[in-house]
């Protein structure tokens, strides 16, 4: 299962409570405050992992909740802090705030306090308790972009932990009942969404031979198939050199016309290849199914600029795809007249031309 957008719930551990407590021993009357002060709160971490390559573990677990610090107990024990609770996620992924927006007449129920009985901290938290009869969830900033292996963001603190009554003691209040309760560990929705980051990005319509020519320049093994949209998820794959150089080359499901106002999930593919040093716009030359190459050109370019201009000014390669069938050696002549653009001729079928494309690739890449 492949899982490239998930929404989570985090929520930071809350502080342990102070502790009030008296020193009591045989042949000591007045022994003093002993309580100690609680423990802190676990935060809740996100750590970019080159290993990780999709968010299906959060799939299952979009839940994170850490641990509370543990409260004091007398004899000046300090309650446990906890460890922070810390999730690995792909590099590329980026990190928004959710913001949960009431509808158009909906009303916010809250508790009555008539019902609020305890401390003044206690009251404060109930009065958050809040019910929402329904809610529409809108994406605000930016929390962060996991770009580099071991980079970490936190994306909720623990709440710190409540001051027991030995820490209240001065010399005119030497018997102090005060303490503080724990502060609340940060809580929050977020939207988490993967940009595969790759070198090459391949860009085509559907059955141009994509999956073919990742798998011939690649260890990789995607479906194959003669019909359209065989690729339903993106797909990776590394081409190694002799020099022990390494090229990424990711294969997304082809685009049709419309994408960019996400017609046939358009932006669920488009994002992948934002990152993409370098596009690869793969033209089926033989003009199967009764395709122009000419006008799929000029439809990939337009539906790149309407999405993102600045996919424009990446560096993009033309390969012309399916050379070994009958058509395509005209429609390539035709094409040359039309643009004057470079354009590597391959058929990844018969595996012809796909050293001097990985040589143009690498060459491009490091330009």
């Amino acid at each position: 299962m492949f899982i490239d957008q998930q929404k989570i719930h985090a929520k930071a551990g809350d502080g342990g409570h102070g502790c009030v407590s008296f020193r009591r021993e045989k042949f000591i009357e007045k022994g003093g405050p002993d309580g100690g002060n609680g423990g802190h709160g676990g935060d809740v971490i996100l750590v970019a992992d080159k290993n990780a390559n999709n968010l299906v573990d959060l799939y299952y677990k979009p839940r994170l909740i850490a641990e509370r610090g543990g409260h004091g107990e007398g004899k000046r024990k300090q309650g446990k802090s906890r460890q922070p609770l810390i999730i690995k996620v792909p590099c590329g992924t980026v990190i928004k705030r959710l913001q949960f927006m009431p509808l158009a007449g909906c009303k916010l129920l809250v508790k009555g306090e008539a019902h609020l009985r305890g401390t003044d901290v206690e009251i404060e938290r109930r009065r958050r308790t809040v019910t929402v009869t329904s809610t529409l969830a809108a994406d605000t900033d930016v929390v962060g972009d996991m770009v580099e292996h071991g980079q970490q963001i936190v994306l909720c603190r623990g709440g710190r932990g409540g001051r027991g009554n030995c820490t209240f003691t001065s010399s005119t209040h030497q018997a102090p009942r005060e303490f503080e309760t724990g502060e609340l560990g940060e809580e929050g929705d977020f939207l988490l969404t993967l940009k595969i980051i790759a070198d090459v990005g391949l860009v085509g319509y559907p059955n141009a031979g994509k999956s073919t020519l990742l798998s011939q320049l690649t260890a990789a093994h995607p479906k194959i198939a003669p019909y359209p949209f065989t690729t339903l998820l993106p797909q990776v794959g590394v081409s190694y050199f002799e020099d022990h150089g390494t090229l990424t080359i990711a294969d997304i499901p082809g685009l049709i016309e419309g994408a960019h106002d996400n017609v046939g999930l358009g932006h669920d593919f488009l994002r992948h290849i934002e990152r993409c040093r370098l596009l690869l716009l793969l033209l089926d030359m033989a003009g199967v199914d009764n395709r122009d190459p000419l006008d799929d050109y000029r439809k990939l370019l337009k539906e790149l600029e309407l999405y993102d201009p600045a996919m424009l000014k990446k560096p993009r390669l033309i390969v012309a795809n399916k050379m070994d069938l009958p058509d395509a050696a005209a429609n390539l002549k035709r094409f040359k007249r039309s643009f004057r653009r470079k354009v590597v001729d391959i058929s990844a079928l018969e595996s012809r031309g796909l050293e001097e494309l990985k040589n143009v690739l690498r060459s491009l890449r490091t330009v």
